[in-house]
């Protein structure tokens, strides 16, 4: 099952064009699958069974897994098998049947507008690693992208005359315009800090760590939690309450779902509809208008 399981990998890079985290998190779950099935001693895809995938979906829920990892792993598990059904390596798609359970739609932890002014307002320095974590945060709000894509920003991918960034997963890529206080926030940073945490001219990585190399999510995570207890911000907060506070915040102000949809990157509305219903406008006008920073 190993190596079907990696030449699915290889047909979403190269057929599908998916991006790496889809890619990551695909390979896990149907490792953590071809492991359970080894212990029930099936080693070949072809003598899989629907109640082999079943008793699979009922050792997740009865091991506690949450909701929305047991559904992440069944939609990998369907998607492996149709893959297989279609190339003619096992007959019939055995996962065809298999329901995930039903995820209830919980409206997003934000942060106030308040709270946000004071998290941002943490790194008051002007030390490398402040005027670093400054344009990160101001970043991360301005722009509501994810913290993977924005460890993974390259200097190329910033456009500083136009105000945008470019974030990209697998050949797909987006635009997403930013305001005056993450402009300068990132003037700041690239003008006065980049340059002593990269020593190495050819390294492109937008944001470095210390070292001068790339910022792990668990790094920027920390880095989070420390400015929200400098903010006394007692809430729980992660990376994502971010960009949740993004679109919330936009769409409060006026901001149109579509738009705000866009610069989220949601393939799929109704993800973004859990913010609320509005009326259409473009990008950037309705960015330069709503936007609490802009």
């Amino acid at each position: 099952m190993e190596q079907e399981i990696l030449r699915f990998i290889s047909y979403l890079h190269d057929v599908k064009k998916t991006s790496a985290n889809t890619e990551i998190s695909y390979q896990r779950d149907l490792n953590k699958l071809q492991h359970f099935l080894q212990e029930q001693g099936v080693d070949d895809v072809s003598k899989v069974t629907a109640t082999n995938l079943n008793s699979y979906t009922l050792y997740l829920e009865r091991n506690g897994f949450a909701t929305a990892t047991i559904s992440r792993n069944i939609a990998s598990m369907k998607s492996f098998f149709c893959y297989l059904s279609k190339n003619g390596m096992v007959h019939g798609d055995i996962a065809e049947a298999i329901k995930p359970p039903k995820i209830e739609k919980k409206t997003p932890g934000i942060l106030s507008a308040n709270e946000v002014v004071r998290l941002l307002d943490q790194p008051k320095g002007n030390s490398p690693k402040e005027l670093r974590d400054k344009a990160m945060l101001e970043l991360l709000y301005a722009t509501g992208i994810r913290v993977t894509e924005l460890i993974s920003l390259r200097l190329s991918d910033v456009n500083l005359h136009m105000d945008y960034i470019v974030c990209h997963e697998g050949l797909k890529q987006r635009l997403i315009p930013f305001g005056a206080a993450a402009k300068n926030a990132m003037i700041n940073y690239l003008t006065h800090s980049r340059q002593s945490m990269v020593s190495d001219a050819e390294n492109d990585i937008l944001f470095t760590n210390c070292s001068g190399t790339p910022m792990s999510r668990q790094g920027f995570w920390k880095l989070l939690k420390q400015y929200a207890k400098k903010a006394e911000i007692t809430s729980d907060i992660t990376p994502h309450t971010l960009r949740h506070s993004f679109a919330a915040h936009l769409i409060a102000a006026g901001a149109d779902l579509r738009s705000v949809q866009i610069m989220l990157g949601h393939s799929d509305i109704s993800t973004t509809q859990v913010y609320t219903h509005l009326s259409d406008n473009k990008i950037r006008e309705v960015y330069m208008k709503a936007h609490p920073r802009g």
